[in-house]
């Protein structure tokens, strides 16, 4: 009896096995990807399918703030009508979000 007792008691002096002390790293990564990266990605992903369809007479909002319709698309550049005869040159991917139609006009 008292064998049995010492065998026990020597398993549990033993140390864990290393991978072991790798699990919370691992897990705070997997927390990482599913709360942050990923639906930054998403984000993202989204918001390059929105800039790629950009198309003349689409109002916009420019990471800036500024309100227009877009006169002109470009690879890289859009001009966008601010208001009357002032129009302003902008990195297609400044563009902070399209106004969908039968919102408030920006320049009517």
């Amino acid at each position: 009896m008292f064998e049995i007792l010492a065998a026990a008691g020597a398993a549990a002096g033993e140390a864990p096995p290393a991978w072991i002390n790798w699990l919370p790293i691992i897990g705070m990564v997997v927390i990482f990807w599913f709360l942050i990266i990923r639906p930054q990605m998403k984000r993202t992903k989204e918001h390059q399918a929105k800039i790629s369809g950009l198309k003349k007479g689409d109002q916009v909002v420019t990471q800036g703030g500024l309100v227009g319709k877009i006169a002109k698309v470009d690879d890289t550049y859009v001009e966008v009508d601010i208001a009357k005869d002032t129009r302003v040159k902008v990195v297609k991917h400044t563009i902070g979000d399209i106004i969908p139609p039968g919102g408030s006009a920006a320049n009517d």
